[in-house]
């Protein structure tokens, strides 16, 4: 349980996500997920690698039960560096990242994906970011990476979801492929990119960030801004409370 690497081929660095049952990370999950993706993209055996997750989803986002459980706002501020610490970690990693989504992937599962070179998911994934129901901001930044910015909008404000179809359709994921496929499918991706000179490909990653239009960076940490303010102000906490509250009503109803 917990982030592993992997090979997963020659030139292949596979980093898997395990927090279950539905990989929401801990705060300091986020830190040893870019650690791992850090240190495959040092290796200079590696050409590029593979984020993937075991479990039912991709990403569930914040263990939001864990900044509930402790008081003031020490771990709201950890989890949001240990995300700001992922997103970073993916977007400068020195080789091409390829990103194996299955289920949901939501709020910092967004951050990841968005952040990745490369996006492959199954038919049963889907993206979205549910913060303004978690009294939060964040993440915007990457959801305009996959979808244009009138509906990044409306699935911001409306914490709807997105199928993986549909962001294929933008051209954000690259295949869609049925789930028993993905890991398979992921490392044929992977394994076409292993195969070019390493060089160069770490060459290219560069280049390709060196043009990229977005400071991804600096919008990101300006939307969390926002996170602390809602926060200090107390909207975040009665907002989570009452999510929490939500929850316990619907466990109650399945009995």
């Amino acid at each position: 349980m917990g982030i592993s690497t992997a090979a997963g081929g020659p030139g292949i660095a596979v980093v898997t996500i395990d927090y279950p049952p539905v990989n929401a990370f801990p705060t300091q999950g986020w830190f040893d997920l870019a650690d791992a993706v850090r240190a495959a993209g040092r290796d200079a055996d590696n050409r590029v690698v593979v984020i993937r997750a075991a479990n039912r989803g991709f990403c569930a986002g914040v263990d939001i039960k864990e900044i509930q459980r402790n008081p003031g706002h020490q771990s709201l501020i950890d989890a949001n560096h240990g995300c700001a610490e992922v997103f970073s970690a993916v977007y400068d990693c020195a080789v091409p990242v390829v990103t194996a989504v299955q289920g949901f992937c939501l709020g910092g599962g967004i951050g990841i994906v968005g952040n990745s070179d490369i996006v492959v998911a199954a038919d049963d994934a889907t993206f979205g970011l549910p913060e303004v129901d978690r009294g939060a901001l964040g993440a915007a930044t990457h959801l305009a990476r996959l979808v244009p910015q009138h509906l990044m909008r409306a699935l911001f404000y409306t914490a709807a979801t997105i199928g993986a179809a549909e962001l294929h359709r933008y051209g954000s994921v690259f295949r869609v492929v049925p789930r028993a496929e993905l890991d398979a499918v992921a490392l044929e991706v992977a394994g076409q990119i292993a195969a070019k000179d390493g060089r160069v490909i770490r060459a290219a990653k560069q280049a390709l960030n060196g043009i990229d239009p977005q400071d991804v960076h600096r919008s990101y940490r300006y939307e969390q801004g926002f996170t602390f303010e809602l926060n200090l102000s107390g909207a975040a906490d009665e907002i989570r409370d009452r999510f929490d509250g939500d929850l316990a009503a619907q466990r109650a109803e399945k009995g």
